[in-house]
């Protein structure tokens, strides 16, 4: 190894120990199928009226787009600097074991001159005992042997060495490139983030577009109540039927994910629309990506993207009863999937005031406020 590149290693082993090759795979693999799922939400959008909601979704959506890059060339990052260490580890032992080789051969070298040009010719010669002699020179050409494999094995390891040190170069270059990606993404997303806050900003001041985005929550909430109605008016052939009925789980069920509540059930003013609307359930703050599960038994009436709702799912329990999670991070389950109490539904996801899980109870249309029907409630 040159050097340089033995100067340059010291900034790069950080003293985090090597990620798992196979997590980090793992990981990026989660971030393209975050960023197939936001290219879907995006081309949703475009095919929504245009409104203030439309808007806010977009810059958001772009924004989340971003931070799924952001995330992306961070784990490339890792993924280099976990083959640098991976790579520098392999030239200590082959290192190391030139040297060894090195050592042994001077060995040998030294005991090999110490008989002279014609080994231990001299030293038997005058021996009656012939068979001795022709031992010794048998193990005279054994141990030749074994120097032309060292020398062999040393020249191998050098090859080795080499090969390593090319690879060292041209991982140290991909990180150097994606350290500078993430560099300008990261500035991407401040300013997708400033462009966001504007825009939300500006909103706060406009008392026209207040009320068009008050009018906008309004019609997508009939627009819920009519897809549920519909719901209800699907062939009894398709209807779920429980082993336990719905209504006898009030104050029974499990959270849907942990968090903390962020905007309960009722009217409330948006602190930063300044629009009075009514929370037909709940807004759940937790950790982005954090697993949701079915808080019953039930049979996905409903699985697509829609509308400020962003990813949703509709859990049918039989009776008129449903459950509703929005604003997931994507779709992972289908349409008419059976899920049992506890089963993933999905995964919360990204909103303008941070990842959020929408959580709704509704009998026929009507909401009702999962607070009461939660065995924990949200605080």
């Amino acid at each position: 190894m040159r050097p340089a590149l033995i100067l340059m290693l010291p900034a790069i082993l950080v003293a985090q120990g090597a990620q798992d090759p196979a997590e980090l795979r793992q990981k990026l693999a989660a971030i393209q199928g975050r960023l197939g799922q936001v290219d879907q939400q995006l081309a949703s959008l475009k095919k929504r009226r245009k409104g203030v909601l439309v808007e806010i979704q977009g810059i958001s959506l772009q924004r989340d787009r971003v931070m799924a890059q952001v995330e992306g060339a961070r784990l490339r990052r890792d993924q280099a600097q976990s083959e640098v260490q991976t790579i520098g580890r392999e030239q200590a032992r082959i290192q190391g074991e030139v040297h060894r080789l090195q050592a042994d051969l001077r060995k040998q070298v030294r005991w090999m001159q110490a008989l002279g040009p014609l080994g231990d010719l001299g030293l038997y010669i005058t021996f009656k005992d012939l068979d001795a002699w022709l031992v010794r020179g048998r193990m005279l050409a054994w141990a030749r042997l074994q120097e032309r494999k060292r020398l062999d094995l040393i020249h191998k390891l050098q090859g080795d060495l080499a090969a390593k040190e090319k690879a060292l170069k041209e991982v140290l270059a991909r990180l150097s490139s994606e350290e500078r990606e993430a560099a300008q993404l990261q500035s991407a997303l401040r300013l997708q983030e400033d462009r966001l806050n504007t825009f939300l900003d500006g909103l706060q001041k406009d008392e026209a577009a207040q009320k068009q985005a008050q009018a906008e929550l309004a019609e997508e909430a009939v627009q819920l109540e009519r897809l549920l109605a519909g719901l209800l008016s699907k062939p009894r052939g398709e209807a779920f039927e429980a082993a336990v009925a719905f209504t006898n789980l009030r104050g029974e069920l499990p959270q849907p994910v942990d968090g903390t509540l962020a905007v309960g059930f009722g009217e409330h003013l948006h602190p930063r629309f300044k629009t009075k609307t009514m929370q037909s359930g709940l807004l759940i703050a937790a950790t982005g990506g954090t697993s949701v599960a079915a808080v019953a038994d039930g049979k996905v009436a409903f699985a697509d993207y829609y509308q400020s709702y962003g990813p949703m799912v509709i859990l049918d329990h039989g009776g008129g009863w449903f459950t509703l999670y929005t604003h997931l991070m994507g779709l992972s389950i289908s349409k008419g999937q059976v899920l049992k109490a506890g089963e993933f539904v999905g995964a919360v996801g990204e909103t303008v005031d941070g990842p959020r899980l929408g959580f709704e109870i509704r009998h026929q249309a009507l909401p009702q406020d999962p607070q009461k029907w939660l065995k924990k409630r949200y605080r």
